[in-house]
C-alpha cells in the first residue's frame, strides 16, 4: 500500500509540475476577474448619476441594484463557475484551470473555502498570500493551500480546440 500511496503523490506532483500556471498568467486572470467587476459597479454608478446620484430615489435605487448585481457576480463567477468548470471568467480568458492536488475537478465546497475563506486571508496578510505562489515549488498561494487546491494550465480546452483545428484540416 504504501508503494501505490508514493506512486500516486509522484504522478500528482509531475502533474502540477507539467502543467502548473505560471504566476504572471494567474495575476493577468485575476485581474481580467475584477476588471469585470469594476466594470460593473462603474456602469451602475454612471446611470446612476444620470439618474441624480444619491438625491433622487432613482438614482439611488440604481446605485444599490448595480452592487447588488456586482455581489452576485461575484458569487457567480468566484464560486459557481469555480465549481462548475474549475475556472472564473478571468480564469477561462488566460487558459487556467483550478482542480484539486490529485487532478479532479473543483467541488462546491473547496470552492467555497477558497475564495470565501482563503482570498479574505491572502488579503489580510497585506496581499502576501497571493506570493506565497513564487517561492512554492507547486505554484500555490496561501487560499490553494488551504483549500487543496493548484491552477494549472486548461488543456481540456486546448485538446479540444486542436482536435477541431485537425478536422477542419481534413479533406
Amino acid at each position: 500500500m504504501p508503494k501505490r500511496t508514493e506512486a500516486a503523490r509522484a504522478r500528482i506532483e509531475a502533474h502540477v509540475e507539467r502543467f502548473r500556471a505560471p504566476f504572471s498568467l494567474r495575476c493577468g486572470a485575476l485581474l481580467i476577474d475584477y476588471i469585470v467587476l469594476a466594470g460593473i459597479v462603474a456602469f451602475s454608478t454612471l446611470i446612476a448619476r444620470f439618474f441624480g446620484g444619491g438625491a433622487r430615489l432613482a438614482g439611488g435605487t440604481i446605485e444599490t441594484m448595480g452592487f447588488m448585481i456586482a455581489a452576485g457576480f461575484t458569487i457567480l463567477n468566484f464560486v459557481l463557475l469555480t465549481a462548475w468548470r474549475g475556472q472564473t471568467i478571468g480564469k477561462w480568458a488566460t487558459g487556467l484551470r483550478i482542480e484539486q492536488m490529485d487532478g479532479r475537478d473543483l467541488s462546491v465546497l473547496r470552492a467555497l473555502v477558497r475564495h470565501l475563506v482563503g482570498y479574505p486571508l491572502s488579503l489580510l496578510t497585506g496581499g502576501l498570500g497571493f506570493l506565497v505562489a513564487i517561492f512554492n515549488a507547486q505554484g500555490r498561494a496561501l487560499h490553494d493551500l488551504i483549500a487543496g487546491t493548484v491552477v494549472v494550465r486548461d488543456l481540456r480546452s486546448r485538446t479540444a480546440s486542436t482536435a477541431r483545428e485537425v478536422r477542419a484540416r481534413q479533406p
